[in-house]
């Protein structure tokens, strides 16, 4: 983990970049928002899309004021836009009505949204809410520690519940942003820069076909 702080210095915010919190507040509900609207998109849409649509309603109370429709517009190209867009305007009202307009600051608590997971639950506690004692794992997260030969593990919730018993929770809350930049730019799923892998010695390899 230190190997990876040194060599990147300055990594991104998790799924929406630094630069997005520069021009948004940084609350539990806009990072909600936009973690919803990561999903299956690439980062330089999801924050494009963050900073047009949270620009103009960043709370729940706002974003009521909005049509289904003007979400869509704004939020294009992401996707699944026309989706991600009922649901926002779903979730937004559930805050609202259920919550007194606060993003729950409970785990279960917001597994209960529509289209919340435990990804997505994480992130907000973690980087929302300022908790600590949780670890957001994605696609990244699962493949990396599986390729270095820390775990072994199928799914993402059981690579979580691995790293929590292995990993010092001091790197818990800078777990997620690390790796998914490792991931994205060192790391990657296909054909990984392993020439180039400042921890590559200590990398076992696991399923590595090819690598340059």
């Amino acid at each position: 983990m230190n190997i990876l702080n040194d060599y990147y210095q300055e990594y991104p915010q998790p799924l929406v970049s630094r630069k997005t919190w520069d021009i948004l507040p940084k609350t539990p509900y806009t990072v909600l928002i936009s973690c919803l609207l990561s999903l299956r998109t690439k980062d330089d849409v999801t924050e494009q899309a963050s900073i047009r649509l949270l620009h103009e309603y960043d709370t729940p109370e706002k974003m009521l004021t909005s049509s289904e429709r003007t979400i869509q517009k704004m939020i294009y190209p992401v996707g699944f836009y026309r989706v991600k867009a009922k649901r926002i305007k779903e979730i937004s009202k559930t805050i609202l009505e259920k919550y007194d307009g606060n993003v729950p600051n409970n785990f279960k608590e917001l597994m209960k949204l529509k289209g919340v997971g435990r990804k997505t639950a994480n992130i907000v506690m973690v980087y929302g809410h300022n908790n600590p004692d949780f670890l957001p794992i994605d696609t990244h997260c699962h493949r990396i520690p599986n390729r270095l030969g820390w775990i072994k593990t199928k799914t993402p919730e059981e690579t979580e519940k691995a790293l929590k018993k292995i990993l010092p929770k001091k790197y818990w809350k800078e777990f997620n942003h690390l790796f998914v930049t490792f991931g994205q730019t060192i790391c990657t799923p296909v054909s990984p820069r392993c020439t180039q892998c400042p921890i590559e010695k200590f990398c076992e390899q696991k399923k590595v076909k090819k690598h340059r």
